[in-house]
Formats: C-alpha cells, sequence, structure tokens
C-alpha cells in the first residue's frame, strides 16, 4: 500500500465503483479501498439472511420463520433502473453489461391517497380497463401525452402558449384540465418525485420526466424498470472489474483511520494502520469524511419482509409500489 497513485477513491458504493472504473479507463494509477467486507457500501446486497439481522444488530429469530438464509438476496438500498435511462446508457458505452444479467420488473403500481392500489398502465389495452381515471379524462391524459411526446423546449411551436420557464407544472394540468387525481398519478407514478413542491416549479423537468418513463416503458415493454437479476449491488461490482481490468487495485475490509492533508488542505494520501498511499486525487463518500461535509437533510428506510402480496398485485412476482 506504501506507493504512490494518481487517485484513491474510498467506498465502493456505485458512484464510487463509476468514478473508478472512469479513471481507471482513462489510464489513471487507481486504488480503491473499502472499510467494508463486500462491495456497495450502503447500496449493497446482502446475500444471507443472517448477514441482514446483524448489519441493523438485531438477533435473528432461533426458528426457521425465514427458511434458508442463503435463499434470501436483501438491497440495502433498492433502486430501479429506468431501461431507457442515463445508468443504462453507461452501461453499455462501458460494456459492463458483459458481466450483469437484468431482468424487467412485471409490474408498477401506485398507492393514491385513499390507500387504494392500482396497476399503472402499460399498454393501451390496461389504459383502457384501468380504474385509475374515467372515459372523459382518459382522453384528456391522452392529449397531455401527447403534449409531452412533442414537447421541445427549444421549439416554441410545442409550447402550446405555456412558456416553459415561467410556467408551473400546476398551470400545464390545468391546461389539459386534468383532475387533481390524475394529477397525482402523473406526478408520482409516472415522473416519480416525491412530494408536491414540484407543481410550483417550471414544467420542463416534469414533462421530461415523463418522456423518459414512456421511451424507458416502450423500450422492453411491459415495464419502464429493469432490476439486475441477482441484485443492485451487482451494478458496483461490475464497474468494479471495469477498473481492475484496467489496473485498478482493490482493497477491502481495510480500515481507514486517517485522509492526509497538506499545508494548503489539498488531500494527498489515505493512511491505514502504519501504512500511507500517497496521491494526487481522493475520492470518497460522505462517511469517510465527515468532518468536511455538511448534512443537507435525512432519509428514513425500513424493510419489509411480508408473507403475503399486497392487494391487487397478485398478477406479479416483482413489482414496484409509488405512493
Amino acid at each position: 500500500m506504501d506507493e504512490e497513485y494518481d487517485c484513491i477513491v474510498l467506498g465502493t458504493g456505485l458512484t464510487e465503483c463509476i468514478i473508478s472504473g472512469m479513471l481507471a479507463v482513462s489510464g489513471k494509477k487507481v486504488l480503491h479501498m473499502d472499510r467494508n467486507k463486500y462491495y456497495g457500501a450502503e447500496s449493497a446486497s446482502l446475500t444471507r439472511m443472517d448477514g441482514v439481522f446483524k448489519k441493523f444488530g438485531v438477533p435473528p429469530p432461533a426458528d426457521d420463520a425465514y427458511g434458508r438464509g442463503r435463499d434470501w438476496n436483501v438491497d440495502l438500498i433498492p433502486k430501479f433502473i429506468m431501461a431507457n435511462g442515463q445508468l443504462v446508457k453507461l452501461l453499455i458505452h462501458t460494456g459492463v453489461t458483459r458481466y450483469l444479467e437484468f431482468k424487467s420488473v412485471e409490474g408498477s403500481y401506485v398507492m393514491g391517497k385513499g390507500g387504494k392500489v392500482s396497476k399503472v398502465p402499460a399498454d393501451e389495452r390496461e389504459a383502457l380497463s384501468s380504474d385509475l381515471m374515467g372515459m372523459f379524462e382518459k382522453r384528456r391524459f391522452k392529449n397531455f401525452l401527447v403534449f409531452v411526446q412533442d414537447f421541445d423546449e427549444k421549439d416554441p411551436k410545442t409550447w402550446k402558449d405555456l412558456d416553459p420557464s415561467v410556467t408551473p407544472m400546476q398551470d400545464l394540468y390545468t391546461k389539459f384540465g386534468l383532475d387533481p387525481n390524475t394529477c397525482d398519478f402523473v406526478g408520482h407514478a409516472l415522473a416519480l418525485h416525491r412530494d408536491d413542491t414540484y407543481l410550483t416549479k417550471s414544467y420542463p423537468d416534469t414533462v421530461k420526466r415523463i418522456k423518459l418513463y414512456s421511451d424507458s416503458l416502450a423500450r422492453y415493454g411491459k415495464s419502464p424498470y429493469l432490476y439486475p437479476l441477482y441484485g443492485l449491488g451487482e451494478l458496483p461490482q461490475g464497474f468494479a472489474r471495469l477498473s481492475a481490468i484496467y489496473g485498478g487495485t482493490y482493497m477491502l475490509d481495510k480500515p481507514i483511520d486517517e485522509i492526509v492533508f497538506d499545508d494548503s488542505g489539498k488531500a494527498v494520501g489515505v493512511r491505514s494502520g502504519n501504512e500511507t498511499a500517497k496521491c494526487k486525487q481522493v475520492y470518497c463518500d460522505p462517511s469517510y469524511c465527515p468532518s468536511h461535509v455538511r448534512k443537507s437533510g435525512q432519509v428514513v428506510r425500513c424493510i419489509c419482509l411480508m408473507d403475503h402480496p399486497l392487494p391487487n398485485t397478485k398478477v406479479c412476482l416483482n413489482y414496484y409500489l409509488g405512493t
């Protein structure tokens, strides 16, 4: 480890592994380290059930309530991949797809404010039979989707007299006469916004999100979402393999004691025990340098293990539930 590198990357999350792979491909000498014994950091896939309980400091059940531990594969932070999104394009461009297998998510569902679960239509037949909106509302919604597909931020002819730089998304919904329930569906099931703050912002971002959903749905058929067959942890491992092929050095289960800075405050190395690796650049996730980052928010997640499907989702073996 007592060598000099162009770059040192700390943490094996997806972002860090992508950076490591790109640096190695560009000819940089890369050292990639992680304090954990596994790839993926906070977005890892834990392949044994006892590992999940250990991760959260919970004693495992004494009986075989969950079956054989090795039959499980639990992603700590599940994230679905848009079939026509930037990540898929990056995977194809870098050739990382040769290390991965993907499965199309079979169904996408949305939970309305009243708690009702409905399937997001994937084709014209499902759209006609969907209970998400009435027949007249479906016609207005179709006109809205035509606008979305034709919209070009650089072509005023496609704006429908709504200036994209100043018109909020709520005004666009009003222009097409969409029902509030339909607006909820569009904003959260198609555009995947987490809250309603997008309604007061200019509409191009939401329109682009809906267009991405539509283009992704058209790419492989029944669903816009892809998921790595053996868990999300396969993604960082794929980019880690790419880095290793181009000469990157990996060290897992390696404690990181200190990021070394020079007198000017520039990071010049990383110390682990009595060993110090020198470098010109350090890339890391925030947990490796808590004194140099500022907390801007917090996300609370939960992992639910259920012994039954959610209502109205029995037709699918796997699904995405949006709220």
